[in-house]
């Protein structure tokens, strides 16, 4: 597919295939001198959005579930060529989270936003009767990357929505073709003017640019020096982050573990999508008993695998979305080789793709912590495996890390490794599988430590979207005033001494005492100075 929209080439971005390098289409620049008049313009209409019923807003987000489930197969395609992962990736881990994602949401959102009524912690107040209602922001920010470019902004936006805010969204200038075809599917909601807004402002400029126009939340996923840095920005206006910053997971395989499937989950969920997954495998950390032969099942299935341009879905591993992600991938390979790496199997060498974008696919023995391979985001299609004693080694190893996104632990004793599991420093944890959490709406996604702030998806996203806001009433019939209340006095302070004596006396005489106080001093309930 390709779309040429007419703007001058000083004011649009050229969009090229990963792997062909063959101009896709173009997208406008947005000038970020005009972000903050998209902002206020957000702000007006967001007033009248938020005053819509839930129902009416699920309206419109049905709307999008139905566009996606007709054009499922056109998105896909449009991901794949502008991403360079496989259509089947595409269509699995983009496209189908996404519809399954605005059903569950808009089935729910009602739920989620409903008023909770608090129960009296006390029986002395239990004429202060309290609710907590879901307030929206008012405007979003998204700014979202370009590994998954459909799938992470898509359930941000469409939670914003529902919950009743405007959202404005920043897509990844490497990935603007699926910017375009996300806004063009909440075309289809047909919302009011402002309430969604697609901007193509450069990476460099986005975050300040949002945080400096009056942006009321926004939420990032990149990398951890951007996040640090947004961090100090919005400091200074107080302005509320969810960050998503990356991670480094660890996947721990016990003696007891099916070795087949482990083996098999580690290819998918190291190497899907080229191992550009913030929340994949990077490091494997084998018992040594079953050490040498989980290596021949993942030996077998890596060397098995089909590399380069998905040109008729017989390939299982696309091509590297960007130039510079390429560079690191084989930084950190040359480093842990010059550190004692060995290569332990790879992938048949693709052909050559004119893009430079195609890698191999790598696992690696013999490495350790101080290997870059092992203790940061590589972040490509390169698997570093270490052999361990006991998995108490396992779990250490595992948490030797500044980074927590997510990890998993295979065994065929599910309460074993969840015990396991659970000493694992990370946001999201598999038992016996790895990086489908994120494709699953109801579990909340993000991390531990240098990995992020804040969760999105699940209901604990959702609640990202709004403010909790406290309404009390008090409900004792004729009252006036409380015990509590001007003017103050010594009998004033025994009756109140007499509440806490009532009620956490150590004796009955005691209690009965406090209680006598209490009384004393009731009647100004119902009585004016």
């Amino acid at each position: 597919m390709s779309l040429h929209l007419t703007a001058p080439s000083s004011e649009r971005t050229v969009c090229r295939s990963p792997a062909t390098g063959e101009v896709l289409g173009h997208s406008p620049l947005t000038p970020v001198a005009e972000l903050k008049q998209i902002i206020a313009t957000a702000r007006i209409a967001q007033k009248s959005w938020a005053r819509l019923t839930v129902k009416q807003r699920v309206k419109h987000m049905l709307r999008v579930r139905d566009y996606i489930s007709q054009n499922y197969a056109e998105i896909a395609d449009v991901i794949a060529q502008d991403n360079g992962k496989t259509r089947v990736d595409a269509l699995s881990t983009e496209v189908m989270t996404a519809v399954m994602s605005v059903d569950y949401y808009a089935k729910r959102a009602q739920k989620f936003l409903k008023d909770r009524h608090l129960g009296p912690g006390n029986i002395m107040l239990a004429n202060k009767i309290s609710k907590i209602v879901r307030v929206p922001y008012g405007v979003i920010g998204i700014i979202s990357p370009w590994n998954y470019p459909f799938a992470i902004p898509f359930s941000e936006v469409v939670m914003g929505l529902l919950a009743g805010n405007a959202v404005i969204l920043k897509t990844a200038t490497q990935t603007q073709m699926v910017g375009l075809k996300l806004e063009e599917c909440f075309k289809a909601a047909q919302l009011p003017k402002g309430i969604f807004t697609h901007v193509n402002i450069p990476g460099r400029l986005a975050g300040s640019a949002f945080l400096k126009n009056g942006i009321d939340k926004l939420l990032f996923t990149g990398s951890v020096a951007v996040g640090k840095q947004l961090m100090k920005e919005a400091s200074e206006t107080l302005t509320p982050l969810v960050l998503e910053l990356g991670g480094n997971d660890a996947m721990l395989v016990c003696e007891d573990a099916d070795l087949y499937r482990a083996a098999s989950g580690a290819v998918w969920a190291g190497l899907s999508n080229c191992g550009q997954s913030c929340g994949g495998v990077e490091r494997i950390y084998v018992h040594e008993k079953v050490y040498e032969s989980f290596l021949k099942y993942l030996k077998t299935q890596v060397e098995a695998l089909r590399v380069g341009i998905d040109l008729d879905f017989n390939v299982d591993l696309g091509v590297m979305t960007t130039a510079r992600q390429v560079q690191t991938v084989k930084r950190h390979l040359e480093e842990a080789l010059s550190k004692g790496a060995v290569v332990y199997a790879r992938s048949a060498q693709p052909p050559g793709d004119g893009s430079g974008h195609i890698l191999p696919a790598y696992v690696l023995t013999d490495v350790h912590h101080d290997m870059l391979v092992m203790r940061a985001e590589t972040f490509g299609p390169l698997l570093g495996v270490m052999k361990v004693k006991n998995m108490d080694e396992a779990v250490a190893l595992a948490n030797d890390s500044d980074l927590g996104l997510s990890g998993s632990v295979w065994s065929k004793n599910r309460q074993y490794a969840e015990k396991l599991g659970r000493r694992i420093m990370a946001g999201v944890i598999t038992i016996n599988d790895h990086l489908v959490s994120h494709g699953l709406a109801e579990i909340p996604w993000g991390g531990f430590k240098a990995s992020g702030i804040g969760r999105t998806h699940g209901a604990i996203g959702f609640d990202e979207m709004t403010q909790p806001q406290v309404i009390v009433h008090d409900v004792l019939p004729f009252a006036r005033q409380n015990m509590w209340w001007h003017p103050h006095g010594k009998n004033i302070f025994q009756g109140l001494s007499g509440v806490v004596n009532c009620l956490y006396g150590r004796s009955v005489s005691e209690r009965i005492k406090g209680l006598w106080h209490l009384l004393k001093i009731v009647p100004r309930y119902f009585t004016t100075r």
